[in-house]
């Protein structure tokens, strides 16, 4: 009897090669070719699966969001205090481990590289600022910013500061490890709830 393949699971298995591929090698290692032998199948194969290599790349890109997605939705989900729920949440949104930091050099590699694109995925709209803007709202409802904060300016300082530590992390992992970055949030945070 033929084996099963679960399409999906070896589109995902693609991408996930795609991610190794551009952590070695950047985007400029990210052929077709590269990302065929990295996940173990030939051109043909890989071409059975996306027929082009910015649908590839896009996919990629998509299944990065997908995953920190559903890590914070489960968060969200659960029990906890509000504050506490907020941190955790932020804390997904920034490389704290190894994971997250291989996933933020695939983001930020995507996104310069679709940047100039007319077609591919929009970095812009990656949700993350919309994101904030409701934990800041759902903050607010909860009791936790003073009543005469300007919720839109820390709105904006809040991102400023998980893309900040998100470079900084991607650029210097050495000096700004998990724990620094975990740090400085938390601060952050215990500085802006009260």
């Amino acid at each position: 009897m033929p084996k099963q393949i679960d399409h999906e699971k070896r589109r995902e298995q693609i991408a996930e090669a795609t991610w190794r591929v551009i952590s070695r090698r950047g985007m400029e290692g990210a052929t077709v070719r590269n990302i065929a032998a990295e996940a173990g199948l030939s051109l043909g194969a890989l071409r059975h699966y996306f027929s082009t290599q910015d649908e590839l790349l896009a996919y990629s890109m998509k299944l990065v969001k997908e995953r920190a997605t559903a890590r914070i939705r489960q968060i969200a989900a659960g029990e906890g205090p509000p504050a506490q729920k907020i941190t955790s949440i932020l804390l997904e949104l920034v490389p704290t481990n190894q994971e997250k930091l291989a996933e933020v050099e695939v983001w930020f590699a995507f996104t310069a590289y679709f940047r100039h694109k007319k077609e591919g995925y929009d970095a812009q709209h990656d949700g993350i600022y919309s994101a904030i803007r409701g934990l800041m709202d759902y903050a607010n409802a909860e009791g936790l910013l003073e009543k005469e904060l300007d919720i839109e300016l820390e709105t904006e300082k809040l991102y400023a500061l998980i893309d900040g530590l998100a470079l900084h992390a991607y650029l210097e992992p050495q000096r700004v490890g998990g724990e620094w970055v975990e740090q400085v949030l938390r601060e952050y945070l215990a500085r802006l709830f009260h």
